[in-house]
C-alpha cells in the first residue's frame, strides 16, 4: 500500500493521480513562451533559433529526479540525508535564476544608458538591437528557470511535507508556491512602493515561537485568522523548525505570501530582542505566539501594550491537552504532521494571556 503524507491509496495508480494533482502547474507553461524570434545570453555569443525546452518534459523531469532521490534513500543508510539532496537539486534552479536576474538587470541598466546617448548612426542603431534581443532573452530564461524552480519546490514539499526556504535571498513566486521575502526587502519596498512582489499588499499576521510538534493545531488556528483577513500576509521569524516551520508550511499550502525576518547575526544574544523591536514598529492585524522563552514573553508584552491581538499556545495544550509526546507515541499512533485537510477553529474573541 503506498501512502501520502495525509492519505492511505490501496494501488500506485491511484497514488500517482494524486500525486500528480498536488503537484499541478497549471502556468508552469508560460514559463517557456518564446517572445523572440532569435535569443542571445551573451553579447559575445551568436543569436539561436533553438527552441525552449518542452514544458511538459521539464516537468515530468522535475519530478522524476526529486522522487527517484528518496527512492534511492528509502530505508539505507543514507535516508537521513534525502532530504538535503533534494533542497540543493531545488537550491540550484533558485541559484541559477538569481544569476541570470542579475544579469538581466545589468543588461537593462546598458540599453537605458544607450537610449539615453542617442546616436543615428547604424552602428548605434545594432547596439541598441543587440542589447534589446540580450534583455529578452535573459527575461526569458529567467521565466523558465523560476517556472522550474517553483514546481521543484513544490515537489519538495509533497515530500517531505515542508516548504522549500532558501537560504538567503527572496524568492518571488507565481501561483506555484507561496512567496517567501527578506524582511529587508520587504521594507525597502515598503518605503519605496515600487516592487508590489516584495510588498505584500495584504493583512499583516505574525508568527513566532520554538519547537512544536501539533501541526493541527497551528494550521486550525490560522484557518480562523485567514477567515477574517483572506488577503493577509505571514510573517516569521525565518526559523525552519516548530511553531514557525509549520506556518511556512500551512502558507505554502494556501498560497499566502511570507515574510521572513532574519536575525542579525552580529548582534549576537540581542538578536532576537532587536527583532522585537523591529515587529513592534510594524502593524499587524494579530499575533500567534508560541510558548518558548523570554524572547516570545517579550514579544507578546510588547505587542500587547499595543492592543495587538495576541493567540498564545502554550505546549502543554498541544495534542488535546495531553503536551508533547514522544517519538515513539507519534510513529505508534502513525500521526502525519503534513495534513492538509483541517477544520477551523474558532478563536475566542478575548485574546488569551500567558500564565
Amino acid at each position: 500500500m503506498a501512502r501520502t503524507k495525509s492519505q492511505s491509496f490501496s494501488s500506485f495508480t491511484d497514488f500517482a493521480e494524486v500525486y500528480a494533482s498536488l503537484t499541478s502547474a497549471d502556468n508552469f507553461e508560460h514559463g517557456f513562451t518564446e517572445t523572440i524570434v532569435e535569443s542571445r545570453l551573451s553579447i559575445a555569443a551568436e543569436p539561436t533559433d533553438a527552441e525552449m525546452p518542452d514544458p511538459e518534459q521539464a516537468r515530468l523531469c522535475i519530478e522524476e529526479i526529486i522522487s527517484a532521490i528518496f527512492r534511492l534513500t528509502q530505508e539505507s543508510r543514507l535516508e537521513e540525508y534525502a532530504q538535503s539532496l533534494a533542497w540543493g537539486f531545488v537550491n540550484s534552479f533558485h541559484v541559477v535564476a538569481g544569476r541570470i536576474d542579475r544579469a538581466e538587470d545589468q543588461a537593462a541598466q546598458e540599453l537605458g544608458d544607450l537610449a539615453r546617448a542617442f546616436d543615428p548612426s547604424e552602428v548605434y542603431q545594432s547596439q541598441v538591437e543587440e542589447q534589446q534581443q540580450l534583455c529578452q532573452s535573459l527575461a526569458e530564461a529567467r521565466a523558465a528557470l523560476e517556472a522550474m524552480r517553483d514546481h521543484a519546490g513544490e515537489v519538495y514539499r509533497i515530500e517531505t511535507g515542508r516548504p522549500f526556504n532558501t537560504t538567503r535571498g527572496s524568492r518571488t513566486s507565481g501561483p506555484l508556491s507561496a512567496s517567501q521575502i527578506e524582511a529587508i526587502d520587504w521594507l525597502k519596498a515598503r518605503e519605496a512602493e515600487k516592487h508590489f512582489e516584495h510588498n505584500p499588499k495584504g493583512v499583516n499576521i505574525l508568527v513566532s515561537g520554538g519547537p512544536w510538534e501539533d501541526c493541527d493545531m497551528v494550521f486550525q488556528r490560522l484557518d480562523a485568522i485567514r477567515e477574517r483577513y483572506p488577503n493577509m500576509a505571514l510573517h516569521t521569524g525565518a526559523r525552519w523548525t516548530g511553531i514557525e516551520q509549520i506556518a511556512s508550511d500551512w502558507a505554502a499550502n494556501r498560497g499566502i505570501p511570507i515574510v521572513l525576518w532574519r536575525l542579525k547575526k552580529d548582534m549576537g544574544s540581542r538578536a532576537a530582542f532587536y527583532r522585537n523591536e523591529q515587529w513592534n514598529r510594524t502593524k499587524f492585524a494579530e499575533a500567534l505566539i508560541g510558548e518558548n522563552t523570554h524572547v516570545q514573553v517579550d514579544l507578546a508584552r510588547k505587542l500587547r501594550a499595543r492592543n495587538v491581538p495576541l493567540h498564545i499556545l502554550r505546549k502543554n495544550e498541544q495534542n488535546g491537552g495531553q503536551g508533547p509526546r514522544t517519538v515513539t507515541e507519534t510513529r505508534a499512533e502513525g500521526r502525519h504532521f503534513t495534513s492538509r485537510d483541517r477544520e477551523p477553529l474558532i478563536v475566542p474573541d478575548q485574546p488569551r494571556q500567558w500564565a
